[in-house]
């Protein structure tokens, strides 16, 4: 099993139209199950230097109906993956391990983990400035953590709670 490396690349304007595919495919087979489906994560940020990989975050009634979940997906090539850490949403990746094209991230719909992705999200869509601060940090994780992409995941953590703290805040002033 190849170790997965942090790779950045410059912001391809093409990642929407994979995203595109992608949820119309993944729509296609899951049906009026999908309560909601969003493009997530750096690749979804134009202009944010990133992995070459998109993450979709699909929303459900209910967490519990995603093991009916598995055959499906992968016959558009999404392949379960077990996640223990993950309490509160299922993983499914589309290419090897430590290769994949598409992270598929499925959690109940307006969830504390629906509502905090799309927060970070539209908090750096919204605020250049701190997309910038978040693309120096990656940058600069990446150069460190090259080789150990679980770390740098990990190292990433404080900056996006720190950045959903405060759009939550500013949206809901709590």
């Amino acid at each position: 099993m190849t170790k997965p490396i942090v790779n950045l690349i410059d912001y391809n304007p093409n990642w929407e139209k994979q995203y595109e595919y992608e949820e119309n495919r993944i729509l296609d087979v899951l049906g009026d199950k999908v309560v909601g489906i969003e493009h997530i994560g750096s690749t979804s940020i134009k202009g944010l230097e990133a992995k070459p990989i998109i993450d979709i975050i699909v929303g459900v009634q209910d967490l519990d109906e995603v093991s009916s979940f598995v055959s499906p997906l992968s016959e558009i090539d999404y392949e379960y993956v077990p996640k223990p850490e993950f309490k509160d949403r299922r993983f499914f990746r589309k290419r090897l391990w430590g290769q994949g094209a598409c992270h598929l991230h499925i959690c109940e719909f307006n969830s504390s983990e629906w509502i905090g992705k799309l927060l970070f999200r539209d908090y750096l869509r919204l605020n250049p400035q701190v997309a910038e601060e978040y693309a120096s940090l990656k940058k600069e994780l990446a150069t460190t953590y090259q080789f150990d992409r679980p770390t740098y995941t990990k190292k990433k953590e404080p900056f996006i709670k720190t950045i959903i703290e405060k759009a939550r805040s500013e949206i809901y002033g709590k």
